[in-house]
């Protein structure tokens, strides 16, 4: 093979070199950002960031009006917590104005229906406590308990076992089975034993 087929067969290496410095150029000139994309991007970031902004002050503002809601209601909680059981009792101080009307309208009462009126109220105020959960303590004949009752004294008693209450003198009161009031009683400890006598003829 003569040496001008060699070359002619042989590969263009200087073709190569050249189409790379051509390309080069065109990469880096689409790898620039003009002017007017860069104003564009900086837009849609400050109309990102003013829509975030507005995001957060309405967040601000329903969180402001929870708040204010909340203690509201609070408030109002504190203010009527009461309001049920202030229309419980409404009945029982009718009922006993009513009584006391009758009373002073009547110059001969009858003691029986006297009675019978003033256990009807009391019942009804009775009702009115437990539906809040007050509940009466009247620990008579039980073993005295300290968490719930005060012992105003101490009583001798042979016919009860000691520290047992034998007199009720103030009831107590639980709230949802919290004490709210305890229970004045009286207690019963063991008769002291009888003093020696001594024997005047020993």
């Amino acid at each position: 093979m003569s040496d001008k087929e060699k070359v002619t067969t042989s590969p263009d290496t200087g073709d190569a070199p050249e189409h790379t410095e051509d390309a080069a150029p065109e990469a880096q000139a689409g790898s620039e950002t003009g002017p007017d994309e860069i104003q564009a991007l900086l837009e849609d970031a400050r109309s990102k960031a003013d829509e975030h902004w507005n995001q957060c002050v309405r967040l601000q503002a329903e969180l402001d009006n929870l708040r204010k809601r909340a203690e509201r209601d609070v408030a109002n909680a504190h203010k009527f917590a009461l309001e049920k059981f202030a229309n419980d009792l409404l009945p029982v101080k009718d009922s006993l104005e009513m009584g006391i009307a009758a009373a002073g309208e009547d110059t001969e009462i009858d003691p029986v229906k006297l009675r019978e009126g003033s256990e009807l109220t009391l019942k009804m105020l009775a009702d009115a406590m437990a539906r809040f959960g007050i509940q009466e303590v009247n620990p008579e004949g039980e073993k005295f308990n300290p968490e719930y009752h005060e012992a105003m004294s101490m009583q001798e008693r042979s016919d009860v076992e000691p520290n047992t209450v034998v007199t009720v003198i103030q009831k107590g009161y639980t709230l949802n089975d919290r004490l709210i009031r305890p229970a004045m009683v009286m207690v019963s400890r063991a008769p002291a034993s009888d003093s020696p006598q001594i024997d005047e003829h020993a």
